[in-house]
């Protein structure tokens, strides 16, 4: 589906959708059968959903993928919004859950010998005037990354780079604090390692 003209999928509606409202108010319209008002959470998250999407998958097909995917379960969900005021931390658990189901389903896929990463790719996140010793640290980097565990590796990629809170984590990821340090814990000793 084609989130930016969803509002074209789900037949007439009669709301305006002012710009200054809130994600509340754009909720609760949504419920109402707006579809304008999901056109706009979708166009308003949009950015955040595919940085993030990048952070947590980094090959821009995969972003797009995961983007599209998390939209899709966050139309087939709305229902399940109870609190309209939290639609961006709701949104933010559908892409980490979206993002870890297809993390496993690439595991499975590589034990089966029917998925591979390719490291080359990591050549085209460094800058162009980055020296080769720092283009060869983001391939290993990425590479311990990328043979990490789904939880271990999503934890690690929100806590370094997004700089998210454990407490956070733990929630966008539906899993208890203690959880969520013991899958960090285990990420940033195997990257320790690999500098050592």
């Amino acid at each position: 589906m084609d989130f930016d003209r969803v509002g074209s999928t789900r037949g007439s509606n009669h709301h305006l959708v002012g710009l200054e409202a809130t994600d509340a108010v754009l909720v609760r319209q949504v419920q109402g059968g707006a579809n304008s008002a999901l056109e706009a959470l979708f166009r308003r998250h949009r950015p955040r959903v595919t940085a993030l999407a990048f952070t947590l998958m980094g090959r821009n097909a995969d972003v797009e993928d995961l983007v599209q995917d998390s939209f899709a379960q966050a139309l087939q969900s709305f229902d399940k919004l109870k609190e309209p005021a939290a639609f961006s931390s709701w949104l933010t658990a559908i892409v980490v859950g979206t993002a870890n189901k297809t993390f496993r389903r690439r595991h499975l896929l590589m034990r089966l010998g029917l998925w591979s990463h390719h490291p080359e790719e990591m050549d085209r996140l460094a800058a162009r005037t980055a020296s080769p010793e720092i283009a060869a640290e983001l391939r290993a980097v990425s590479a311990v990354v990328n043979s990490l565990q789904s939880e271990s590796r999503i934890a690690l990629l929100l806590r370094r780079v997004e700089g998210m809170r454990l407490e956070d984590i733990a929630t966008m990821m539906k899993l208890s604090l203690s959880t969520v340090k013991r899958r960090l814990g285990v990420a940033e000793q195997i990257l320790d390692a690999t500098r050592s």
